[in-house]
This record gives structure tokens, sequence and C-alpha cells, in this order.
């Protein structure tokens, strides 16, 4: 797994891979947005509500840390063996949204997990037990790590997915020219 010299270097990866992830959305028009294509296992939609609920998990677990909640991850109605389920989630709470809009929205929730990189010291950032929710796991991962996995590792592998999705002859009529 890629590491990081600094908390700069994390917000510079997260700020880079996410540009290059949803400026591959901006050529799709809204007619595909929920359009499914061979080889390709998630629509444009999905795509993008995968990356907003993961982003929106990593925030609503800091926000209930702050608050002294305990954050068990990844959430009470979900746990690691039923992520299928999590996804679902994820695309039924953003399947009523325009591509641009949720452009938009990722576009802002990126900016919020770019504030809160921002707020931690190095010691949060990079040692083990950070945050409470960072040690909920047995892994007992560092935040940057969860944050890594939960940004730029998916920001990679789904853009791939998407420049799939619109070199298929199925979706050459739902992109601007």
């Amino acid at each position: 797994m890629q590491a990081y010299a600094d908390k700069q270097a994390l917000v510079n990866e997260i700020t880079k891979r996410a540009k290059l992830f949803i400026d591959e959305f901006r050529s799709i028009n809204n007619l595909g947005k929920d359009v499914f294509v061979d080889e390709v296992d998630r629509t444009p939609s999905q795509m993008i509500a995968y990356q907003l609920g993961w982003l929106n998990l990593i925030l609503s677990w800091e926000q209930d840390n702050k608050d002294g909640k305990e954050v068990i991850t990844p959430t009470r109605d979900y746990k690691w063996n039923n992520l299928g389920g999590l996804y679902q989630n994820f695309y039924d709470r953003y399947a009523d949204y325009s591509l641009e809009t949720l452009i938009d929205m990722f576009n802002c929730d990126v900016n919020k997990i770019i504030q809160l990189v921002e707020s931690y010291n190095d010691k949060e950032l990079f040692e083990q037990g950070g945050r409470q929710w960072a040690t909920t796991t047995p892994s007992s991962w560092p935040i940057w790590k969860w944050i890594h996995i939960n940004t730029v590792a998916p920001f990679k592998s789904f853009r791939t997915k998407i420049r799939k999705w619109k070199r298929s002859g199925d979706a050459q009529q739902y992109q601007n020219n």
C-alpha cells in the first residue's frame, strides 16, 4: 500500500486522484447515469454513490467520535461481512440525483475530507490510536490508512471502471461529444 511522507503528501494525492476520477464523468450525459454495460459492475451513478458513501462514513465516524459516541464500523446496520448491503444502501441513497449534482456533492465531500486530514496533527494521522473509530478493527490502522483506502485507492480503481464504461459500445450514445 502506498505510504505518505507527511500530511501534505496525503492531501495532494487525494486532490489529484479525486480530480482525475470525477473529471471522467463530465463527458457523460445524465441519460447514461444508470446504464450498465458489459464488463463493468456498476453504473456511473453507482460509482459516485460508492465514493460518496465512504466519504460520508469517514466524516460521520469523526463527528460521532467528537460527540463522544461509540463508533461501530462500518455502521450499526451493516457489518464488515455485509458490504454488499452497505453498497446497495449507498446506491439507493443517491439514486435520484442527477449526474451533475452527484459530481458537485463529490467535490464538496472531498473538500471536507481534505479539511479533516488537515485538522489532524501528525501523531493522530500517522500513528495507531489516533481516533476510537480507527481502532474498531483488529488491525487498528492509523487514520491515514483508513482515509487512503476510502479515497485514493477507490478513486484509482473506479477511474479504471468508468473509463472502461465509456469505451463500451453500449455507452457511446450517453457521452457528450
